[in-house]
């Protein structure tokens, strides 16, 4: 799917090293206790590993940046790849992405966040419109991952040229300044 999106923002990714983070950039997930929390948000430091040592240090960033929480944590912007990644969410259908979540034990995880965060996030300030709030907030998984999907199709468009993340916001760390990474 991570290709689909990729071919969708970007063109065909012709290029080997692609098809390569596409499959390794989450792979820091196996075996952490949860997707969103301190553990899970270090993820990509694997995924980027795998590619410095194969590729050198831009496509280890290029990885290593496709999370944005992470991206917002070291204080630089997000790789193309997070983009493509997001994208994985508006198109793979709701009736296959969320038995999908619920099979790998996220599904939870993803609708207890999402109901904390929607809750705490009020204003225009929070770039969630009232009906990603409520869907957000809602419990539901099929009302979740409507407003899910609405919310990244517009931050992918906000987003995908470069524009600063402003949206994003350091979640489980401190905001520290890796520097080298």
């Amino acid at each position: 799917m991570i290709a689909i999106g990729w071919w969708r923002l970007y063109g065909f990714p012709l290029d080997l090293r692609l098809w390569v983070a596409f499959f390794v950039h989450d792979l820091g997930y196996f075996g952490k206790p949860n997707m969103d929390g301190p553990e899970g948000e270090i993820h990509p430091e694997f995924g980027a590993a795998i590619m410095r040592r194969l590729f050198g240090d831009e496509w280890g960033d290029f990885c290593l940046l496709h999370s944005r929480y992470y991206a917002k944590r070291v204080g630089r912007p997000v790789s193309a790849l997070c983009h493509a990644d997001k994208m994985v969410i508006i198109l793979e259908p709701s009736w296959l992405y969320i038995p999908r979540c619920w099979l790998s034990g996220e599904l939870q995880e993803f609708i207890d966040v999402a109901r904390r965060r929607s809750a705490t996030r009020t204003g225009p300030s929070d770039n969630l419109s009232d009906a990603e709030r409520e869907g957000l907030g809602s419990g539901n998984p099929w009302r979740w991952h409507r407003a899910l999907k609405s919310y990244m199709r517009r931050w992918i468009a906000a987003h995908k040229d470069g524009a600063t993340d402003t949206w994003t916001r350091v979640r489980n760390v401190e905001q520290e300044h890796i520097n080298g990474r």
